[in-house]
């Protein structure tokens, strides 16, 4: 949500290709590409952000500390920032989601706007459940 350099945006997305692969993930057995050459994700995240309401974005925890760190600003980007991780995935049907205490929280809104559209379009989206680690 903050902007970059082109050079280090580029930079980035090849330093965490590399550590994904240092990880381990075999590119043979999964599919691994650039999200943001997906132009499905800001799509869905547009669709899903018109049945989104504003007053629940503002409750969440990471706005209210993140803004502050903006000096009061924050910006629209950083607001939507949860509607675009639900639409990445709801975009693939996910079922289960790894998440973190700190990423519960937009996974339940992620829940919530499943079910809104569900009820609104009829079923489409699965509506994913959290599994959380204990590490």
């Amino acid at each position: 949500t903050m902007p970059k350099e082109p050079a280090v945006l580029r930079q980035n997305i090849l330093d965490t290709t590399a550590a994904i692969l240092a990880c381990g993930i075999d590119p043979e057995k999964c599919f691994l590409f650039r999200q943001s050459l997906v132009p499905e994700h800001a799509e869905l995240a547009w669709i899903l952000g018109c049945l989104t309401n504003v007053p629940r974005l503002l409750r969440l925890p990471q706005w209210k500390m993140k803004r502050a760190s903006q000096n009061s600003e924050g910006t629209v980007g950083l607001l939507t920032y949860p509607v675009l991780q639900a639409a990445d995935i709801l975009l693939y049907k996910s079922t289960h989601v790894p998440v973190g205490e700190d990423q519960v929280l937009h996974l339940e809104l992620a829940q919530d706007i499943a079910q809104h559209f569900n009820k609104k379009y009829g079923e489409f989206f699965p509506v994913p459940k959290a599994i959380l680690s204990e590490l």
